[in-house]
Formats: C-alpha cells, sequence, structure tokens
C-alpha cells in the first residue's frame, strides 16, 4: 500500500510540474519563491524526508533480520537440547566393560551442550527485547508517520503556491493588455492575495515539517545505534561465555584421551604381571624373578605429584611416595611397586632417586 501511495504521489509531482512549467512558457513567470531562506527550507526539509525514510527502511531491515535470527535460532536451541539429552543418557546408562572413559566424556559433553543452549536462548530473548521490539515501535509509530504527514502537507501547499503563482502572472498579463477593467484587476488583486496567504502559511507550515522531521531524525540515530550496539554487546557476551564452556570441554576431552592414549595396553605389549610381595622381599626364590633381575635393572624413584589409579593394573602414588621402577614403557608409563602394591603409572609423575632417606626406605614395601 505505501508503495503505491509513493508511486501516485511521484506521479501527481510530475503532473504538476510539467503543468508548471508550460504555464510558464506561456505567460513567462519566473520562479515565485526567491526567498532564499524558504528555498533553504525546502531543500532541508527534502533531505530530512530522505534521511528519515532511509533510516526507517535500514531499520525495518534489521527488524526482520532479527526476527528471522530468532526462528533460526530457536530452531537449533531445540535440536542442541535433544543432542545434550542423548549425551547424558548415554552417559548415564553406559554399560560398557573396558572402561567409562567415553561415558564420562559424553556426560560432560551433555552438560556443556546444555549451558550453551540456555546461553543462546537467552541471547534470543535479549535481541528481541533489546532490539527487535524498540526498532520496530519506532518504524510503526506516531512521531514519525506524524512528520512525515507534515512533510507531505508542505510539499502539497508549495505546489498550490506555485500553480498560484502563475495564476498571478497570467492575471497581471490581462491586466497590462487591458488597463482600466475594474473586474480584472479585482480579480488580480484577490489573486495576490490568496498568494501571500498560501505562502504565509506555508513558511509556518514548513518550519512545523522541518521540526519534526529533524526530531525524528535524531531519534532515529540515537534509537538505531544504541540497538546495534546492544546487539554486539549481546552477541560478544554469548560467543565468550561459549567460549569459555568450550575450553573448558576441550580440556577434559584431550586430558582424557591422552591419558588413554598414554596407558600401555597390558594385552599387546606382552607385559609381565609384577613380581608378589612375597617375591620381592625374597621369602622364596621364583626363576620369574631371577629373570627379571638379571634383564631389568631396578631403580628408585620419587613420586613429584599425586597419581590417582583409574583400573586395577595402575598404581596409586601420593607426592613424596618412593617406589621401586621395575619397568620403563616406551610410551611414558612405568611399572613398579609402593607401600607393598605393585602397578604401572606415569613416569612423568615421578623422579630418579640414586640416594632416598632410609627413613622412606621402610615404607617402600
Amino acid at each position: 500500500m505505501e508503495a503505491i501511495w509513493k508511486q501516485a504521489s511521484k506521479l501527481r509531482d510530475q503532473v504538476a510540474r510539467q503543468q508548471q512549467a508550460v504555464m510558464k512558457q506561456f505567460y513567462g513567470s519566473d520562479n515565485v519563491f526567491t526567498d532564499e531562506a524558504e528555498v533553504k527550507q525546502h531543500q532541508k526539509l527534502e533531505k530530512l524526508y530522505i534521511s528519515t525514510r532511509a533510516a526507517k527502511h535500514f531499520q525495518r531491515d534489521i527488524v526482520r533480520g532479527v526476527e528471522g535470527y530468532i526462528v533460526t535460532g530457536s530452531k537449533q536451541v531445540e535440536i542442541g537440547n535433544k543432542l545434550s539429552e542423548d549425551s547424558q543418557k548415554y552417559g548415564t546408562e553406559n554399560t560398557c566393560t573396558s572402561g567409562n572413559t567415553l561415558a564420562k566424556a559424553a556426560l560432560a559433553h551433555g552438560r556443556a551442550r546444555s549451558l550453551m543452549e540456555k546461553d543462546r536462548n537467552n541471547l534470543l530473548k535479549a535481541l528481541g527485547t533489546q532490539v527487535a521490539e524498540p526498532l520496530r515501535a519506532m518504524v510503526m509509530g506516531a512521531p514519525l508517520e506524524d512528520a512525515r504527514h507534515l512533510a507531505q502537507r508542505y510539499d502539497r501547499m508549495r505546489q498550490e503556491a506555485e500553480a498560484q503563482a502563475i495564476e498571478v502572472s497570467k492575471r497581471q498579463n490581462k491586466v497590462r493588455e487591458s488597463p482600466g477593467n475594474g473586474e480584472l484587476i479585482t480579480k488580480l488583486e484577490a489573486a495576490e492575495h490568496k498568494l501571500q496567504e498560501l505562502k504565509s502559511n506555508m513558511s509556518i507550515l514548513g518550519k512545523e515539517a522541518v521540526a519534526a522531521m529533524n526530531a525524528v531524525e535524531g531519534q532515529q540515530q540515537r534509537l538505531t545505534l544504541q540497538r546495534l550496539i546492544a546487539m554486539v554487546e549481546s552477541e560478544r557476551a554469548y560467543h565468550q561465555r561459549v567460549l569459555q564452556i568450550l575450553d573448558q570441554l576441550e580440556g577434559e576431552m584431550v586430558s582424557e584421551r591422552q591419558r588413554i592414549e598414554a596407558s600401555p595396553n597390558l594385552a599387546n605389549e606382552n607385559v609381565m604381571q609384577p613380581p608378589s610381595y612375597e617375591e620381592v622381599n625374597g621369602m622364596f626364590a621364583s626363576p620369574r624373578v631371577d629373570e627379571l633381575n638379571e634383564s631389568i635393572e631396578y631403580f628408585l624413584a620419587e613420586a613429584i605429584q599425586a597419581y590417582r589409579a583409574e583400573s586395577e593394573v595402575e598404581l596409586a602414588l601420593s607426592a613424596g611416595d618412593i617406589v621401586v621402577v621395575r619397568k620403563l614403557s616406551n610410551n611414558g608409563w612405568a611399572e613398579g611397586e609402593c607401600k607393598g602394591k605393585a602397578g604401572w603409572f606415569p613416569y612423568a609423575y615421578t623422579e630418579k632417586r640414586d640416594r632416598v632417606l632410609a627413613s622412606k626406605v621402610a615404607h617402600i614395601f
């Protein structure tokens, strides 16, 4: 409807200008609006009309874009929440017999995904209430429409004044052709009076229209900039929060993966089972122990940080524990005994010791 109105207004203006051009050609009238202030006012109003129209279209484009983003984002939130539920369900109901590494990762991913989708939903709400709604209200608001109506009334009155000026010029020509004709003089005076009245009203209306359009333009600029800043700040806060969640999740998963990849596969490496407590202390001889002593040189190491065993074949350590290291694996793991227990542990958690305090040696076995 607005497009039809604009096209009709444009055609009306074109017809009016053509009529005025024809009248000026026949009656030799110059532009009646020789007042510089009025000309500047008219030019200012034209610029304001174009500016506010462009700003209105931009605001409408932002509203449409944000609304489309909210619709798409809401669907993504729904899909993300379903993925979160599936991940947490697997992590909770996992029945894998070889370990719970994947289950822990699935639980962590599900919880992180749930937090991200919650933040995404908050972002969508913020975009709707802080961006789309205020801009939509201004696009449809009365101040803009009232100011534009004033400008349109001024434009129509200006066209009427131009037509009246041509009418005055025509009557002046007739008076010159028939001097002393009282009827023609009376009509000329009436036409001139009407022209002056139109000019006066047009000047007042033009000032009102310029003031109204200036106010609307300023409000458009301020509000649109504020809403753009609010949109950027909301999205920035959302992405920062998501980045924190993903960094934490990645750290947990990578740490777990490295631990699993570094853990020796006893079945594949054909590693000998650790000697028993009695064999280590020499309570009875064992060909297996003799063979081990001949092929591997034992040494002592001190735990520099605690290590929590994840399975039965691993050895838990506390900081300061002295370990008898009996085997080193190529993937960074070591096999040894501490406090009567044997198992595998990350060798990086310990440091080799050539000498240890006698009080600590007593606690090795």
